[in-house]
């Protein structure tokens, strides 16, 4: 019995001194690990990765500088897909609601989650 815990602790301290130098040879390689198994971190990944359309209301907002496409890709980084409000059950493109703070203040995201594309319909002000 004395022989299988002496090769247990033999095992287990390998596997630790694995990790360790594991850890650090990854540490600046610039790798990342994203947890995106939850509903909303998929959903706003999703959103991320595809080609983004903009309506005319939005890109109005965007010529005249009031919103930034950096500011609505943080917004799509950092939201709060409200699944209560949005329409996914249809078979064209799925309508989200992306809630999130730009300036200091609330904002909802209307988009559009097409196959290939995200349209970013509108933006408003929660008040």
């Amino acid at each position: 019995m004395s022989s299988l815990l002496r090769r247990t602790g033999f095992y287990l301290g390998g596997v630790a001194i694995g990790l360790v130098i594991f850890a650090f040879l990854i540490r600046g390689r610039g790798v990342k690990c994203e947890f995106d198994y939850f509903p909303n971190a998929r959903t706003l990944k999703n959103i991320r990765l595809k080609e983004r359309h903009f309506s005319p209301e939005i890109r109005q907002l965007i010529d005249n500088k009031e919103i930034d496409t950096a500011e609505i890709s943080n917004i799509l980084r950092y939201g709060d897909v409200d699944f209560s409000r949005s329409k996914i059950k249809v078979d064209s493109c799925k309508l989200y609601i992306i809630e999130g703070m730009l300036r200091n203040k609330e904002i909802e995201l209307t988009v559009h989650n097409c196959d290939s594309t995200a349209r970013i319909q509108t933006i408003k002000r929660i008040d």
